[in-house]
């Protein structure tokens, strides 16, 4: 990734180092301090982002019972925004994929872009995983963004971008991530807030 600056590298290591830390790690939400550690704001709640874990572990499950050992399917959550990615042999499965994911509690709206195809090889998903990478860095070096607001998954190539954000943003991220060497597409699947719904989000400062 030789366009990528130290600067990114390094934050996208602590990052994937993080993640990596074991269950007695301290935990981290919505940008409060547990633990001794900071980070990164999310602009959902502490509960949607607790919801949405739960949402992606149900629908996983229920993927699973549909599919048994045909295909590939699996979910992001985002402020209970359902995206659904993967493959699957038939148009039918495609579907019984979304009707099981649509019926997990708490689901707030599907986007299902699973395609009707055979299963991409491991060479495919590690490049995938790389794209993902070099795209979330590539957010980080733009100063007139804030990169977390922004979730990013990456699938055959095709970059699909979350978050709850403005469309000045929306389409300043879109524009980063199409930049990026070896991204075949990408798909806006936003929540889209005014300029005033962002700002009210912003903690405003303790009054001295």
């Amino acid at each position: 990734m030789t366009n990528l600056s130290v600067r990114s590298a390094a934050l996208l290591a602590a990052i994937a180092a993080s993640t990596a830390l074991s269950a007695c790690a301290p935990i981290i939400v919505g940008g409060a301090m547990l633990g001794g550690t900071m980070m990164v704001t999310d602009r959902r709640t502490s509960g949607a982002q607790v919801e949405d874990e739960a949402i992606e572990l149900k629908a996983m499950n229920r993927i699973r019972d549909v599919l048994h050992d045909r295909g590939h399917a699996s979910t992001v959550s985002y402020n209970r925004m359902v995206l659904i990615i993967g493959e699957v042999p038939t148009e039918e499965d495609k579907a019984a994929v979304e009707q099981a994911v649509q019926r997990v509690e708490n689901a707030r709206s599907t986007v299902n872009e699973v395609a009707v195809m055979g299963t991409p090889s491991l060479t495919s998903r590690s490049n995938d995983a790389i794209l993902t990478s070099k795209v979330k860095a590539s957010l980080i070096d733009a100063k007139d963004l804030q990169a977390q607001a922004f979730k990013v998954v990456t699938e055959r190539g095709i970059v699909y971008m979350m978050g709850r954000v403005t469309e000045r943003e929306a389409t300043r991220g879109v524009d980063i991530a199409r930049g990026v060497s070896g991204v075949q597409k990408v798909v806006r699947v936003f929540e889209m807030v005014t300029e005033q719904e962002l700002a009210d989000t912003v903690p405003k400062p303790a009054a001295k």
